[in-house]
């Protein structure tokens, strides 16, 4: 107890560091349903997940995942109907860093989506993991 009294700044410290650790842990982008590049990997050849790239058009023509399908972020609601085939099927949300993504993760399950996941660190994640991009060519 006197360690205490004595070295209150420095334990005041350790417990608010630890607290931000514990909550930028818990509020990270995608939150639960974030993969990782070999997890997403994973998802795809063992149970057929689709890819949707949610960045711009210019954005996916840039660079983007293979077999991957571009639908904007903005215009997601009204595109979904283009989804409905894929409501049991694992969906795997991309963007360029993560954020976009985990955002559609969101607005998609509130659509009745349960199986959507967010590719954490988006494309570059992917290209750091040395795995393929394709350039140009719409989907």
């Amino acid at each position: 107890m006197d360690f205490i009294q004595q070295n209150i700044y420095l334990v005041a410290i350790a417990i608010l560091s630890g607290t931000m650790l514990l909550v930028t842990s818990l509020r990270r982008p995608g939150g639960g349903n974030a993969v990782t590049p070999a997890q997403a990997t994973l998802l795809i050849n063992r149970e057929d997940a689709v890819i949707i790239d949610v960045r711009e058009p210019d954005e996916y023509a840039a660079g983007h995942l293979p077999e991957s399908r571009n639908i904007p972020a903005g215009k997601l609601e009204e595109r979904v109907g283009e989804l409905e085939k894929y409501k049991d099927t694992p969906l795997i949300l991309v963007c360029q860093s993560g954020a976009r993504s985990a955002g559609s993760c969101a607005r998609l399950g509130k659509l009745g989506f349960a199986k959507t996941h967010n590719l954490a660190g988006g494309v570059g994640a992917w290209v750091e993991a040395g795995l393929p991009i394709r350039k140009g060519g719409r989907k």
